[in-house]
Parts: structure tokens; sequence; C-alpha cells
């Protein structure tokens, strides 16, 4: 019996053609990319109206797409989700946290350059997220240039290559080849608080107001004690250095403190790539004691979701910090 796939097609790179402007979205897709999968699988298709660049994904957008997946989830086996990749992490990781007792795949997929075009790589991502299927995962993933990322920890890290995608704390959870099929397979398993029939979807807010700040030397961390009592965000990301350090400077860290006794969260992340902010330093000692969230491994995509659901479900910093353990982040 074939699996039935739910095909959510919201723009990208993958279905684009060229214009006068320069590549825009396009629904001539829809006849081309999946035709050669379709005698083991069935599709439904769902073709977002307007189709958009992933540039200019919002709140609301993640909002609607998930009352579709919600509504399509217990008739399908699988909902495959076709992404432009300047955001489709974002999106990934929002979907990994919205979902709760997901019990069937979400697989993302994009591509770098246009089905139509010569030596497009849509072809082989196309591939590897229908093979995906066959898997039977319980979670959202990225199929990107033969290989599944977990959503949690991705990231978007070339535009120059097929390969577009790493997750660097937690690798591939498997590799496909047209030939060989699936290999070097290390799918996680799931806790069954994880998993189960009963779907619960935390929605985010719209209207969440999420900053994001990162420290660089010089004028940064000024401007950031200066204008942190103004700041008119819900919560902020701080981009810190290293395993999350920051300058001592008393002005800066009594900025921060304001900002927290408010009730504001502040999730400290690390700029680097491969990351973990920890009580590595007696530098940022202080920083650490001023009311601010630990991100552990969070990444910038992981962070944004965390934070936005956080704000927009009216958790406090210790709601933040149980999400973050089991997610297996600090």
């Amino acid at each position: 019996m074939k699996q039935k796939i739910f095909v959510l097609y919201t723009g990208g790179t993958i279905g684009m053609t060229q214009s006068s402007e320069g590549l825009r979205p396009d629904t001539a897709l829809v006849s081309q990319a999946l035709s050669p999968f379709s005698d083991d699988l069935d599709f439904e298709w769902h073709v977002c109206n307007p189709l958009i660049d992933s540039s200019s994904v919002t709140l609301q957008h993640w909002r609607d797409w998930l009352d579709i997946i919600a509504a399509k989830l217990p008739f399908c086996d699988g909902i495959l989700i076709l992404h432009g990749t300047d955001s489709m992490a974002y999106t990934a990781n929002l979907l990994a946290l919205a979902l709760q007792g997901l019990g069937k795949p979400i697989v993302l997929t994009g591509s770098q350059w246009p089905y139509a075009a010569e030596n497009s790589d849509a072809p082989c991502n196309l591939s590897t997220a229908v093979a995906a299927f066959s898997l039977k995962l319980k979670q959202t993933v990225i199929a990107f240039d033969g290989k599944l990322y977990p959503a949690v920890g991705s990231s978007k890290v070339s535009t120059e290559t097929a390969a577009g995608f790493d997750n660097p704390h937690f690798g591939a959870i498997a590799e496909w080849d047209e030939t060989q099929g699936w290999n070097h397979i290390r799918v996680p398993s799931q806790d069954t608080a994880d998993v189960s029939d009963d779907l619960k979807i935390r929605y985010p807010d719209p209207q969440a107001k999420i900053a994001v700040r990162t420290l660089i030397p010089g004028f940064a961390v000024q401007e950031l004690a200066d204008g942190l009592g103004q700041l008119p965000a819900h919560a902020l990301i701080l981009q810190s250095y290293g395993h999350g350090n920051t300058p001592a400077n008393k002005g800066f860290i009594r900025a921060v403190r304001d900002f927290t006794q408010q009730g504001k969260l502040l999730l400290n992340i690390s700029q680097v790539q491969q990351g973990r902010t920890a009580a590595v330093y007696a530098q940022g000692n202080a920083f650490r004691n001023s009311g601010i969230i630990n991100g552990g491994k969070c990444n910038l995509e992981t962070a944004t979701a965390l934070m936005t659901l956080a704000v927009s479900q009216g958790w406090g910093a210790e709601d933040v910090h149980k999400e973050l353990v089991r997610l297996k982040l600090v």
C-alpha cells in the first residue's frame, strides 16, 4: 500500500524561474518534481498563495503552516515541505519545537539552484527527502545534499555549494545514496513523552518581539548597555564570545540585570558555529549571575524558535531552561 505524503509548497529557489528582475517563485514545479516517485507514494499538494521567497517568512506564516499541518497530519503518513533555503533552518526548528507529540516525519527540503537549472541539486535533494519516509521517523528533519539532519541545531552554512546545511553539534542522522540506499543511520531514540497519538501545538504569537544582538570588539557593548533599557523586545538573544563570555563592564552588567529583572528573557548563546555557553572562564561570571539564561549548544536558529515560543506561551526563565534540557542542549 502506498504511503500518503502531504506536500506543503511554500516557495523557494527549488521552484523558481528566471524573470527580468531575477529568480521568482513559480508553480511549474508541481507537475514535475515528484512524478518520478509516484509509483511508491501518493502525493497531495498544497501550494501556498502567494508563494514566497523564504527571506520573507514571518511569524504569521509559521502560524498558518502549523494550522495546515495540524489539519493534514491525521490523514497522511508524513509531510514534505518545499521551502527556500534562506530561512529553512529557522522554520524547521520552529516546527520541531512547536509540534509536541509528533508521531510522523516532517521533512523539509529545497535547493541551491532551481529544479530546471542545469546540474541543479534539486533532484538529489528531492530524492533524499522522499527516501526519508521509508525510515518511519517521528521527528522534523532537513534533507539536503544526500543527508538528513535533525532540525534542532541545524543551520544554513553555504550559499556556494550543494552542501548548504550542517548540524555542527549533532551531525547527520543518515546518508542517502541513489544506488546503495541509506547508510550511516543513527536515528536517536525518542522519549515516549515526545511521541504520542495526542498532538499538541505551541503556536507562535505573530506579535512576539524577539531581538538579536552580537558582541564584537568596540562600540557594541556600550550601544547594548545604553539601549537595553529602551529595547521594545520581549526577549533578547545575545550572541556572545566563545563559551558565552562578555566584557565585565559594570554598565553593561547593570543594564542586563535591569533587563532581566523586568521579567524579560535574555538567552545567551555562543556566536561560534560549534560553540557552547558554559561556566569556563571567570571573565563571564558577573554576566552569568545577572539573570540570563545559559543557552548551552543552542544555535541562532534554535534560539529564535525557542524564544519566539517562550514569549508566545508566557514562559519564564525556568521554563526555557527545562526546554533546553529536554532538547539536550544543556
